[in-house]
């Protein structure tokens, strides 16, 4: 498939800004974006080409069949405005690897199917090359390619392409600087209990952390380790990194991360921060298709007293068990705040849990709202009714808490989130703790570590309530929201950072890609 203007149909051309913004001849840099196709992944990296186009550059995002349609409306938006962004829609190869019709959408295939998948992804690279070239676009060359760290083969694209390429991460420079310390220093030898804690080598502060917590990418996932060395690879021998963050709130973090890697990290964040300057309408179908009209969440918030409500959400992969489920839910019940509770496939599990869900909603009626299935969680984050976030602390989700200035209540499942967890409550002092201190997905032995109704409620009443020490975690929220605001405006180090990645990747009078170091 063509490079396509999907609000439309046509094929795309650089679109003068109504807001002023260059567009048609004054673009001068091209990034195309290739991003992993899972939700934390994809969603950042749409909001970035979404950002680098406000600043004058042309942006091509490359998506599988099943992610077009989740992110058409944030295209559609943005072509109202006159953004030059484009999508470039490519078929994966399933049947090549043994996937099953319909593993183009992750949430469809099963763990023990994932190497397969991340192979038929590499197999993107030739049909992308091919893609890319024919549609040359003479008056806007690619310019530089940033993709996913999780796409090593993107390194062999940008050289036949002749262009530099850049690691994307949609993570904080605490975490990468720490799994990348704990490595490159060797923290786990000799260290036999995966659970048993280290200290984080190379940081101005004193940070503990395990094996289990932080593996390492790709480490801790049997059949993954080649390519967990070929991802350390290409993130060796990138042109540098951006990131979803923000220099203001990491500064220490940002600069060791760059040193310790030897080369430029762009912080571009929170990258959310877009569409709080557009509407509720692109707020709510970020990402995907939500399963709650915005209209009648936003009539339920308003009804609601300022910063009462709790909002719960472990985003897009976490998975809890039926167990789990019922004991969150009486510990939000037993709370006493109102509150809204994204509930994941609720249909999976057994009928006690659907029966419990019913007999809930209509014990907190009024005061709970359970959504089952995609939340418009940037609008309701935003609200003046939300008060805090029981999150999983996927980086996405952590960085949509500080942009609205919220404190959390820190639940991590697996990957970054242990780490994003540390962060929040250890570093900025805006979360509150529930004990989670290992993994309970993608373990090989299934083992059940079930947070009780006492904890969740004694979590959420501290966050909401907390005297002194609530305040305090609520003054620190609202000043890091501040914060990222200015990161963000003209003048602000993520503006100035995007401002840059146009000019260091641009094409010269000659035809030839600016590189600058």
């Amino acid at each position: 498939m063509a490079i396509q203007d999907l609000a439309n149909g046509q094929a795309a051309a650089p679109a003068s800004d109504a807001g002023g913004r260059s567009g048609g001849d004054d673009i001068k840099a091209h990034f195309v974006f290739i991003p992993i196709m899972f939700q934390g992944h994809l969603i950042p990296a749409v909001d970035t080409a979404l950002l680098l186009a406000t600043h004058g550059a042309l942006a091509t995002v490359v998506v599988t069949p099943s992610y077009t349609s989740r992110i058409r409306p944030t295209i559609d938006f943005a072509h109202t405005s006159g953004l030059p962004v484009r999508l470039l829609e490519l078929p994966l190869d399933l049947a090549a690897e043994g996937l099953p019709a319909g593993a183009d959408d992750v949430d469809k295939v099963p763990p023990d199917l994932w190497t397969n998948y991340f192979r038929a992804l590499a197999r993107l690279r030739t049909p992308l090359e091919r893609q890319l070239l024919a549609d040359a676009d003479v008056a806007h060359p690619v310019t530089c390619v940033v993709a996913d760290f999780c796409h090593p083969w993107a390194k062999e694209l940008a050289a036949s392409l002749r262009v530099p390429r850049l690691c994307f991460f949609s993570m904080c420079a605490f975490c990468l600087l720490c799994q990348h310390n704990v490595e490159r220093f060797g923290s786990y030898d000799g260290v036999a209990d995966a659970n048993e804690l280290v200290v984080v080598p190379g940081l101005e502060r004193r940070v503990e952390v395990s094996r289990a917590q932080a593996p390492g990418f790709f480490r801790d996932m049997p059949g993954f380790e080649k390519f967990g060395d070929e991802v350390e690879q290409a993130l060796v021998e990138a042109d540098g990194i951006v990131t979803n963050s923000f220099l203001e709130m990491e500064p220490e973090f940002v600069a060791g991360y760059a040193g310790a890697r030897r080369m430029k990290v762009w912080t571009v964040g929170p990258v959310s921060l877009f569409h709080h300057r557009t509407t509720t309408t692109t707020s709510a179908s970020r990402g995907n298709t939500a399963a709650i009209d915005a209209d009648e969440c936003l009539m339920w918030l308003d009804d609601k007293e300022p910063s009462s409500v709790v909002y719960v959400s472990f985003g897009s992969l976490a998975q809890a068990n039926s167990k789990q489920v019922i004991e969150l839910g009486l510990g939000l019940e037993a709370s006493g705040h109102p509150f809204i509770w994204v509930v994941k496939n609720a249909h999976q599990h057994g009928q006690d849990v659907i029966e419990f869900l019913h007999e809930l909603e209509g014990r907190v009626a009024g005061r709970g709202m359970l959504i089952r299935g995609w939340a418009p969680q940037v609008m309701i984050l935003s609200h003046v009714a939300v008060g805090s976030f029981v999150t999983h602390c996927g980086w996405n989700s952590t960085m949509e808490a500080v942009a609205a200035g919220l404190p959390v209540v820190t639940w991590p499942h697996f990957a970054d989130q242990f780490l994003n967890a540390k962060l929040a409550v250890e570093v900025l002092g805006i979360g509150v703790d529930v004990g989670v201190t290992e993994p309970v997905m993608y373990r090989m032995d299934l083992k059940e570590i079930v947070v009780g109704r006492e904890v969740v409620e004694k979590a959420v009443r501290s966050v909401m309530d907390g005297g002194e020490e609530g305040e305090e975690r609520r003054r620190r929220a609202r000043v890091l929201a501040a914060k990222a605001r200015d990161a963000v405006e003209e003048g602000g180090s993520s503006y100035g950072n995007l401002l840059d990645l146009v000019k260091r990747f641009e094409v010269d009078t000659a035809g030839c890609v600016v590189a600058t170091a």
